[in-house]
């Protein structure tokens, strides 16, 4: 809003502060939230925890093969089996929104590898994504797609080591 000289009115200033703060708001929840190492738990009998540190798109859908078929080995009762999948390096670009702005945007993303992984999810899998690798890799971390499962560890072979002390399996797809 602006009075009849064209200058910006107080209450047009305001509304646009408050909007400029909803959006920076806005952008800021838009990355997915932060566990510490000391936060990740064991809540099952079995525990495995799957570690993602590769971009080859045919290695990452053996592993979700793998863990769909780890699920259906334990039936519906998710108490019985916990699955983490770790993932650092390039193993991040699967869980990003887009490659534009990466070291892997010349790619191509396949969209239909975050449905798989959405529908794994249903069973209960999280997935822990490496802040080191976003922070060296100059990525925004609002660049990681928004879901529930997903959230950040200060560093992905820290979170590896810290749920296998935890009593973990390590699982590596290669």
């Amino acid at each position: 809003m602006t009075d009849c000289a064209g200058i910006p009115s107080r209450r047009g200033l305001l509304a646009a502060a408050a909007s400029g703060l909803a959006a920076a708001a806005t952008a800021a929840a838009a990355a997915p939230p932060q566990v510490s190492l000391a936060d990740l738990k064991k809540e099952a009998d079995v525990a495995c925890v799957y570690h993602c540190d590769f971009g080859d798109p045919q290695r990452f859908v053996q592993m979700l093969t793998n863990i769909s078929n780890h699920y259906s080995a334990y039936g519906a009762d998710p108490f019985a089996l916990q699955i983490v999948v770790v993932a650092h390096g390039a193993g991040v670009k699967f869980f990003l929104n887009s490659l534009e702005g990466t070291s892997w945007a010349d790619e191509a993303m396949v969209p239909k590898i975050f449905e798989r992984v959405e529908d794994v999810a249903k069973s209960g899998l999280r997935i822990h994504l490496c802040e080191i690798t976003f922070q060296r890799n100059r990525i925004d971390k609002a660049k990681a797609r928004d879901a529930s499962f997903i959230s950040f560890v200060p560093s992905g072979v820290a979170a590896v080591a810290a749920l296998q002390s935890k009593g973990f399996a390590y699982m590596k797809i290669g």
